[in-house]
């Protein structure tokens, strides 16, 4: 599970139902029938209506990629496995990683070594590899936008349930009290929407792009790792390209924790 979104979640709806309750509101104001539904249904309605079904239907598969942690690979992970693999290859050949492929759960990487297995060249395994990457990030921009869209226009329907409540407030200006009251429950509306909006949707859009550039970033390193240890690059030639993806406070760590890994006199220079 993600805990940045259940935590950032936790905060959101403290700062509200906190504020409210210091302003001296009562938070039973926020159970409006009228306003949920204006808010909730109108903002389905510009989804279903700005997107084709195909894209709708992936829309349960977003908000599991929100609130759950993968564990993808990451690129500290990622270097010791081609290190090794590179050793193993030039000391072998590139047959001897044939047993390796069935070992690795990532999809994306394991067809990258089985081309590599297969005797494919680096122009055809960097190109079908690129292209794939470019699919990916073309559908994890589409989910992206259906919530970007969904918080552009909450606000404005929170405005629209705002102007509907005053309009049947003002239908009967007759009892004071129940204007007053009438006219408060009618900017629910504005708050749902702001709320819904800005502390929901948009940020909801921005952590599925965070985590879209992370695993882009996380193939890139794959591809260029693949194509090293095809070109029979050093191990530590390897180690020192892919370290480029490391920010570089964590580099020598990274580097620290492969020469503790393995023994130097068993890596080739």
């Amino acid at each position: 599970m993600d805990k940045t979104t259940i935590i950032g979640l936790i905060l959101a709806l403290s700062a509200l139902l906190g504020g409210m309750v210091m302003k001296g509101v009562q938070l039973g104001a926020l159970m409006n029938p009228a306003a949920i539904m204006i808010i909730i249904v109108g903002t389905i309605a510009t989804i279903v209506i700005g997107f084709p079904t195909s894209e709708i239907k992936n829309i349960p598969n977003l908000f599991k990629i929100i609130f759950s942690d993968k564990g993808a690979l990451s690129v500290e992970g990622l270097i010791p496995k081609f290190s090794e693999w590179a050793q193993t290859a030039r000391r072998e050949g590139l047959l001897a990683l044939e047993p390796e492929v069935d070992e690795i759960e990532d999809e994306f990487l394991r067809n990258g070594l089985s081309m590599v297995v297969d005797g494919q060249s680096s122009d055809f395994i960097r190109d079908l590899m690129t292209e794939e990457v470019e699919a990916m990030e073309e559908r994890h921009k589409v989910g992206a936008s259906i919530f970007s869209q969904a918080g552009t226009y909450a606000p404005t329907l929170g405005v629209l349930g705002a102007v509907v409540g005053l309009i049947a407030a003002l239908a009967d200006m007759s009892d004071t009290e129940k204007l007053g009251y009438a006219i408060s429950a009618a900017f629910v509306a504005t708050l749902l929407g702001i709320f819904t909006g800005y502390v929901l949707w948009h940020p909801f859009a921005n952590k599925l792009r965070r985590k879209s550039k992370k695993e882009i970033e996380i193939r890139e390193v794959m591809i260029e790792g693949i194509l090293s240890v095809l070109e029979g690059q050093p191990p530590k030639v390897i180690e020192k390209k892919l370290l480029m993806y490391i920010p570089a406070k964590k580099r020598q760590k990274v580097m620290e924790d492969i020469q503790n890994a393995e023994p130097a006199a068993g890596r080739e220079g």
